[in-house]
This record gives structure tokens, sequence and C-alpha cells, in this order.
């Protein structure tokens, strides 16, 4: 009888309790120099913070009365917004739609990974301006809320799971900076990106100050987000906050969808934790800067060049601006 099998199986097993004990050995170590606080930190909020349940992510079909569609396709979870009537400018509603549904995903065993998209011609320009006023000195439009997740990733509350963006057409303002909060991003051919709030009064209060400056460097940053001037794709992935362009629309959704199925047949717990690790070597030096966005943006809120801003779009003609 051939006991070549038997020494093989053997042999695995042999090197399998090595890797097992060596990998923790090491993590520790190298670990240890500089992780102590954090594990302590960890512990209390552990022993401090009640376990999330799990959770089901309902779909959400296409329909007219309908400004954020979900979609369930195997371990991959779909958001889309449909309020092509403005562009898909995002109200607080339909943020608030979003936060609850990413925090349902997050939060879903049986789901591995989410494409955000855009129905109609365009992605999102943006956030429906006359829409947010009403919450810009509340706390925002999840102040308050429970089991929601910030859908631009950023305080207390931040996705574990993987997200993929596939833009299309205009992808200005908020929509550009839920680009760039995405994990992944694939883009179509026709994507028009903008970060033009100085043009109008305002200033980019969705984190484009932090990550797109992150990104693409100081210089290529601020070329556009000072003079308001746009972009196409290929900038984009020139400056390499795009991963990758398709011809169309459809095609780039397609591809994303491609690459979600890939994300999700890895091991999920090493998904999430790559994630956390990554996020480890980037979050805590821009946490500061991420926590005044709101406190600065609301404060734009309450100019004359704000107001004026609204008033010369409205009535299409070049702002005025005073700086007061």
């Amino acid at each position: 009888m051939d006991k070549k099998p038997a020494v093989a199986r053997r042999e695995l097993i042999k090197a399998a309790a090595t890797i097992t004990a060596v990998v923790p050995a090491i993590a520790a170590a190298t670990s240890a120099r500089g992780a102590q606080a954090d594990q302590t930190q960890l512990a209390h909020q552990a022993s401090t913070e009640p376990a999330a349940q799990p959770t089901t992510l309902a779909s959400v079909p296409l329909s007219p009365d309908t400004t954020l569609t979900i979609e369930r396709r195997g371990q991959v979870a779909l958001f889309g917004f449909n309020r092509p009537t403005v562009q898909n400018r995002v109200d607080p509603a339909t943020f608030q739609a979003l936060a609850r549904a990413i925090y349902d995903y997050d939060h879903d065993p049986s789901l591995r990974a989410a494409i955000l998209f855009g129905h109609g011609d365009n992605f999102s320009r943006g956030i429906d301006v006359e829409a947010y006023r009403a919450v810009a000195n509340s706390g925002g439009p999840l102040a308050g809320l429970t089991h929601v997740v910030n859908p631009l990733n950023y305080g207390q509350a931040q996705r574990t799971k993987p997200l993929i963006a596939a833009v299309h057409g205009d992808t200005w303002n908020l929509g550009h900076e839920l680009f760039l909060s995405a994990d992944i991003r694939v883009a179509a051919a026709n994507t028009n990106f903008g970060q033009d709030e100085n043009t109008h009064g305002r200033f980019p209060g969705g984190g484009s100050t932090v990550r797109f400056v992150r990104e693409v460097g100081w210089g290529n940053a601020m070329r556009y987000m000072l003079t308001g001037e746009h972009w196409t794709a290929a900038d984009a992935f020139r400056m390499g906050t795009l991963q990758e362009i398709a011809q169309t629309p459809e095609a780039a959704l397609d591809r994303a969808m491609e690459i979600a199925t890939k994300v999700a047949a890895c091991g999920p717990l090493g998904v999430q934790t790559t994630l956390a690790s990554a996020h480890l070597a980037i979050d805590a030096g821009e946490a500061q800067a991420f926590s005044k966005l709101a406190a600065q943006y609301s404060g734009l809120y309450r100019t004359n060049d704000f107001i004026e801003g609204l008033t010369a779009q409205a009535e299409g003609r070049p702002p005025v601006f005073h700086g007061n």
C-alpha cells in the first residue's frame, strides 16, 4: 500500500500547525511595540458596547417614487440613486436611506460586497442644496439616528465591508466625495468629475479636502477645488483616484459587478481585516479634519456669499462674491 499520500497529509498538517503558531507570534512581535494603547481602547470598547445584531438587507425595487434602489445579487448588494429629474442630487431623505442600507449591508452576514451607482444619465451632481438647508444647523442628516453608517465613511460608525463605486455622467461635489469614499472605483468614459463648490460660495464639505488631497497630491487637488473646473475619467485615472475606465455606463456597472463577485469569493474575515488595517494607517491623521467638516459647512450657509451663489445660480448669471 502506498504510504506517500499519508506522508503528504502529515507534512501538510505539520506545516499548517507551524503557520498557525508562527503567524500570531509574528503579528504579536511586530505590533507589541506600538499597539498597546490601541488594544486597551479596543478592549474597553468591547466591554462597554453591545454587540450589533445581524440584519437582513431588504430589497427596494426601481419605481418612480423610489429615490434609492436596493438589489441583492447573490452575495453582492447594489445601491442605486434614482432622482434623475434632478440629476440624482442627494436630499437628506436619500442620504438617510443610503446610511440605513449600508448599515444593514454591513451587518448582513449573507452579503460580502456592495456597489453604489446611479440610475439615469448621471451618477450624481451632489447634494440638493435647498433641501439640505433645513438640516445644516441641526448636526446634519444623520443626527440622532441609530442603525446607520455614514455613506461618506468617516466618523464613529464606518463600514467594515468593501464598497465599489460605478459612476458615469456628471459626478460632482457630494457625488465625487461618495466616489472617493469607495474602496474600488470604476467609471464610464463619459464621466464628468467636478468639485466646484467654491464657485457657488460653498466648500467641499464631504471629505474631498481630506481624501482628494491625500490621493492626488496637494497641487492636483487644489487645481480643481479652488478653480471649480471639471475633469474627465482619463484625468481621474491619471491622478490615481480611478482604477478602471469602461466604455459605457452599462459596461462600468458590469465591470463593478465582476470585481464585487471576485471580492465576495475571498475570505470575508480577511477582506474586513485588510480594510481595518489599511484604515488604521490613514484614519488617525485625518480624524481632526473630518470632525470639523460639518461645522465648517454649516457656517457657510449663514454667509452672504452662500446666498449670492444660490441666487446667481438660479438667475443664470456669474456670482459676485464679497467675502462676507
